[in-house]
């Protein structure tokens, strides 16, 4: 597959001397989707941040969709969608009003219903955002990072403090946009989540990229240094058990 993404010896430097990216490079196949793991601290907002050009790049290069961004910033921003850790909305606005404006900024024209429909949210479509749950407001954020047609969309934690019916309801919108030929990059503290989701992935530490591989060949790789589970890995999971026993069906 052709790369849409290109990251050359990137680096964040504070004026406090504090390195938060230390010279990384990557690249990303157009079509797949990329994880980018680490704990706390790692990096991994500070380099979405700047490949997304909402934080100014210290060194390094970054070519997104043929464009540096860097030197075209607003460029790349038309090409992409970003869906944040956090996101606020006008808490009285109609999700319909509300992906609109979001078109609108952007010079698209959309369906609204017909988006909200591909994130499940189209019988809330005169909902106001206040009146969603943590699930809904999740994927109506999603469905804010499609109203422009990208070509890649970023994702940052997507999943985090959701039930388990409504994290494994995003897996499966997740990999929706992805068969449409949309790359996706995100980050993720979830490890079951990226070895499901993730053609590949990248995991940070201070700053540095220490691994990147597909999911089942970094596990492989730990095998062969000799690697053994202090415990056993059972065929399921206890969220498998809480699934099962209580259906898939989200919970709005």
């Amino acid at each position: 597959m052709p790369v849409i993404l290109e990251v050359t010896n990137l680096t964040k430097t504070y004026d406090n001397n504090v390195h938060a990216v230390k010279g990384i490079s990557f690249s990303v196949e157009r079509g797949e989707v990329f994880g980018i793991l680490g704990p706390n601290g790692a990096g991994k907002t500070t380099t979405l941040e700047m490949i997304e050009g909402l934080r100014p790049i210290s060194s390094g290069e970054v070519i997104l969709d043929g464009i540096k961004t860097a030197e075209e910033p607003y460029r790349v921003k038309q090409r992409i969608g970003i869906q944040l850790q956090a996101s606020a909305f006008f808490q009285n606005l109609k999700l319909t009003e509300l992906l609109e404006m979001f078109a609108d900024l952007y010079g698209s024209t959309i369906n609204s219903l017909e988006l909200l429909a591909d994130v499940g949210l189209k019988d809330k479509a005169n909902f106001l955002v206040k009146n969603l749950s943590g699930g809904q407001k999740q994927r109506f954020s999603i469905a804010t990072t499609l109203v422009n047609r990208p070509v890649m969309v970023f994702l940052d934690e997507p999943t985090t403090g959701l039930d388990p019916q409504a994290r494994r309801n995003l897996w499966e919108l997740i990999a929706q946009i992805k068969s449409r030929g949309t790359t996706v990059i995100l980050t993720t503290h979830y490890m079951e989540e990226a070895k499901y989701l993730c053609d590949r992935v990248a995991i940070m530490d201070d700053g540095k990229i220490v691994a990147l591989d597909s999911p089942d060949q970094l596990i492989k790789q730990l095998l062969a240094r000799g690697f053994k589970p202090h415990v056993e890995v059972p065929p399921a999971t206890l969220e498998d058990v809480f699934i099962d026993l209580t259906g898939k069906t989200l919970r709005d």
